[in-house]
């Protein structure tokens, strides 16, 4: 195979190694990396990953897409990142469940933190060591987040005192749950920062979006010995590991007779950035029999409207649910599908469209493109809750809101299309992380206390919630959640970091 190179979704951005890339986290022109040429996985290839387990195929996988990686070197990082000790799920790190003949379930949520954003950030901590080492870098990373609940407790864990390494994350004050907040609040780790900003995600991402692109603030920093990247999914390097769970989950319901070699299916994905769902687009460019991708969006239902017509507008009400890591109305993401259907030329016009006047239209044949891989359904909070009790009630399996967003779009999904494809849905968290809204929807009580929904939860169901969720109880606050920063602050926290 030939050496991959990455260029930017916006043109200007030249052409780097992916060592480089995920040390920058982001082009220079502003644009997301991309690969040049994307690779091809054959039959055989497909075939023989049948045989392997999770960290073998992961392996496989990214050794196409990380070429300045060698296999000694991914295969050295995979068995750390997800050994079974990170990742209690019993023999799987992403177990594929069968809800029923129709819809299968992919379970991403055991990892550290509860959340899928562990199976990419538990390995991206080794892909940053090798990628300062290979690029030469005697600068120290300063990571740069802004979370919508998930990606802030699993990066900060996943860099956790690792070394040459830095972390802040921003979360919106109230735009996480109450256990994400805790989460975040009690990390421990002498090189993690966390501050909550006044305002919504999107806030906290332009935030994190200007710091980036300011040159006095990367001035100040490399002054001080550290440059800026990034750990959500706007970096290659937390999206490549997503590609691994799709030909993973695929590969596993092969063996366990749930579909023939060969079958496509279709995928369902809970998504607000867009990075899970573009994650599967990769996987099924690459040669993974997968059908339409259904991008699935609780009431904040900008991706749906967009699939539907064409027009992509932020400007409208903002709404906090009780899917909050979904709560986004900059899909940061869907540039990179955009640069696939439309080019960079075109991409980076959309872009400048979005950032002045917080939307854009695509034209008619960019549409007919992109619905022809994907559709959009959304749920509102009532289906969401209904969704959580009907599929307890009925299987006696618990999801969280994210996920039962999911499972009521790819319901609403078989409903409306004539398709004989099995649904695979991918569950992004555990129930107990929204531990108060799953048992309000099952039951209707309220309680005054998260913890008590935690331990009546388990009551009610004879599930076990994770270790590190019910003990959070038992944890010292570190970063206080009243102390809060407008969003102009922001580049005074990292100073009060960096110093």
């Amino acid at each position: 195979m030939n050496f991959m190179y990455y260029i930017s979704t916006r043109g200007n951005g030249g052409k780097v190694t992916s060592a480089q890339a995920i040390k920058q986290g982001i082009a220079a022109d502003g644009g997301l990396f991309v690969p040049e040429k994307l690779p091809v996985f054959s039959e055989p290839e497909l075939r023989k990953m049948l045989g392997m387990n999770y960290s073998e195929r992961a392996v496989h996988i990214l050794g196409k897409f990380l070429c300045d990686y060698s296999e000694e070197e991914l295969s050295g990082y995979c068995e750390k990142a997800y050994s079974e000790e990170n990742f209690r799920s019993g023999g799987t790190p992403a177990p594929v469940i069968n809800l029923n003949d129709r819809i299968s379930v992919l379970e991403l949520y055991h990892g550290p933190t509860s959340a899928f954003k562990d199976m990419a950030l538990q390995l991206m901590p080794y892909l940053l060591a090798g990628a300062l080492e290979k690029t030469g870098e005697k600068r120290d990373a300063f990571i740069l987040t802004a979370t919508s609940g998930d990606t802030g407790k699993a990066a900060l864990e996943a860099y956790r005192d690792a070394p040459r390494v830095k972390i802040m994350v921003f979360y919106p004050v109230d735009g996480v749950s109450r256990i994400q907040k805790l989460q975040m609040s009690t990390q421990t780790g002498e090189n993690v920062f966390v501050c909550p900003v006044e305002g919504n995600f999107d806030d906290a991402q332009s935030g994190v979006k200007r710091i980036f692109s300011d040159e006095t603030a990367i001035n100040y920093l490399s002054e001080r010995g550290y440059f800026f990247s990034s750990a959500n999914s706007i970096n290659w390097g937390r999206l490549a590991p997503q590609i691994v769970y799709y030909v993973s989950a695929y590969c596993d319901m092969v063996k366990s007779g749930t579909i023939e070699f060969g079958d496509e299916i279709d995928v369902c994905v809970p998504t607000g950035n867009f990075g899970d769902i573009f994650a599967a687009y990769i996987a099924k460019k690459c040669g993974l029999k997968l059908g339409k991708l259904v991008c699935a969006s609780n009431k904040n239902n900008v991706l749906t409207d967009f699939f539907n017509t064409g027009s992509y507008n932020k400007n409208r009400s903002f709404y906090t649910t009780m899917s909050p890591s979904m709560d986004i109305l900059i899909s940061s993401n869907l540039e990179r599908l955009l640069f696939y259907t439309a080019g960079s030329s075109v991409t980076a016009e959309y872009m400048k469209k979005l950032n002045s006047d917080g939307s854009y239209t695509i034209s008619s044949e960019e549409l007919k493109e992109s619905t022809r891989e994907f559709c959009g359904y959304c749920a509102s909070e009532e289906q969401t809750g209904r969704c959580i009790a009907e599929i307890y009630k009925n299987y006696n399996y618990l999801i969280d809101p994210h996920t039962a967003v999911g499972v009521h779009c790819a319901q609403k999904y078989l409903e409306d299309v004539g398709t004989s494809n099995k649904v695979l849905c991918v569950s992004t968290a555990s129930p107990y992380k929204f531990a108060s809204n799953v048992y309000k929807s099952l039951t209707g009580t309220v309680l005054n206390d998260e913890f008590k929904y935690i331990d009546m939860l388990s009551e009610l169901t004879g599930t076990i919630p994770p270790k590190p969720l019910s003990e959070l109880r038992l944890k010292k606050i570190r970063f206080d959640p009243s102390l809060s920063c407008s969003p102009s602050e922001m580049f005074d926290c990292v100073k009060k970091a960096v110093e």
